[in-house]
């Protein structure tokens, strides 16, 4: 019981304490990295299509504006710069009209319903 009170009291460790420490970190790092998995859904980004069409307007949006950096650099003829131009403005319209279809389905209100407002009397 002296030993004991010693090592506690002086915080010395026995070498075959430190040895069996060492060889259960050892093995609790082994079963964690080569025997439990994820789940795949904890791997993949929660994304919903709502976000994934956002992102993709704001490609366009920042294309849009470098195609218009690098015409005015001199780097597009002018009919290179329209081509590109409209064919990011029609894939703009595209994504636009899609984002519209899902926030609609998303927020189903109805269209033309005006909220009730008192009428006031005339004086």
């Amino acid at each position: 019981m002296a030993a004991l009170s010693q090592i506690l009291f002086f915080g010395v460790i026995p070498d075959w304490a430190a040895l069996g420490a060492c060889f259960a970190l050892a093995a609790a790092v082994f079963l964690f990295v080569f025997y439990i998995h994820p789940d795949a859904s904890d791997l993949a980004p929660h994304r919903t299509k709502l976000d994934q069409l956002l992102e993709r307007r704001d490609t366009i949006y920042d294309n849009l504006r470098d195609l218009k950096f690098e015409h005015r650099a001199g780097k597009y003829s002018e009919g290179d710069y329209e081509l590109m131009k409209n064919s990011l403005e029609n894939e703009a319209a595209m994504v636009l009209t899609e984002i519209e279809q899902v926030t609609e389905s998303q927020v189903r209100r109805p269209r033309g319903v005006r909220p009730a407002t008192p009428e006031r009397s005339a004086r």
